[in-house]
């Protein structure tokens, strides 16, 4: 890995929450590494987040950032990409007995998240306005990015705000896209497309869904029913569920 990508920029929001109760500790709104990098990003045509998944510590969160970056840059996209750093490494997360609890906190810091990343979008649009801003999620990180497409919602001045929505092995509920609150929610706050990348065969989904601890996942079953239009769907059968496997199905960007 070279010493350049491991010093992916990123925001982060590591020990804002409790990992053992998804309790609020921190009331800050996010912390920016290194700081001087996002004032060089004011007035680039485009930023791209991504958001990485449940199980992942500082050292993992960045080891998927940087498959992230590597993957645009092969795809020769040559804009900035950001990580955002979240505490989704719950506790008891790898026990059977407590598996279930941990699932439950890290959605809830989730969903938490959704303040953070939605305050950190409007704060650099304000900086600079004419930036396209795409976010990229996988797996948890889907829910963190539909929750901070709900708070962007509550202001209709955001409509738009963001450009373009990347899920891939989401664990959203697959009636998210429907016409319904969350669907308009999208339809209104992105501005160019939502691409959902699903796989019948992902074994994680696939489990969670069996034992009830997801509901239907869209990452699974794709978006179930009549879809807002910005909605583009892409069945892909990746070697297992972690995101190395996902970026390696992206064969285009944006």
């Amino acid at each position: 890995m070279k010493k350049t990508l491991k010093r992916i920029p990123r925001i982060s929001t590591r020990g804002f929450y409790n990992l053992s109760t998804g309790k609020t500790l921190r009331t800050g709104s996010y912390d920016l590494y290194p700081p001087k990098s996002f004032q060089n990003f004011l007035g680039v045509k485009e930023l791209v987040i991504m958001i990485h998944g449940l199980q992942n510590n500082k050292a993992g969160a960045l080891a998927k950032f940087v498959i992230a970056r590597k993957r645009l840059r092969y795809l020769l996209y040559r804009y900035p990409v950001v990580g955002y750093s979240y505490d989704s490494n719950t506790k008891g997360i790898h026990i059977k007995a407590t598996a279930l609890k941990a699932l439950r906190v890290g959605r809830l810091i989730a969903k938490k998240n959704g303040n953070n990343l939605s305050k950190f979008i409007t704060d650099f649009k304000k900086k600079s306005p004419e930036t396209k801003i795409r976010l990229i999620g996988h797996s948890l990180g889907t829910e963190v990015i539909l929750s901070t497409l709900k708070k962007l919602a509550t202001k209709p001045k955001n409509y738009g705000i963001v450009e373009s929505v990347y899920f891939f092995g989401a664990s959203i509920p697959n009636d998210t896209a429907s016409p319904g609150i969350h669907g308009k929610i999208m339809q209104r706050v992105v501005h160019k497309k939502i691409k959902n990348f699903y796989s019948p065969g992902d074994e994680v989904l696939k489990q969670s869904d069996n034992f009830g601890l997801v509901e239907i996942p869209m990452g699974l079953y794709g978006a179930k029913g009549k879809r807002v239009s910005k909605l583009i769907q892409k069945k892909v059968f990746p070697k297992n569920h972690r995101f190395q496997s996902y970026a390696a199905k992206l064969m285009s960007f944006p």
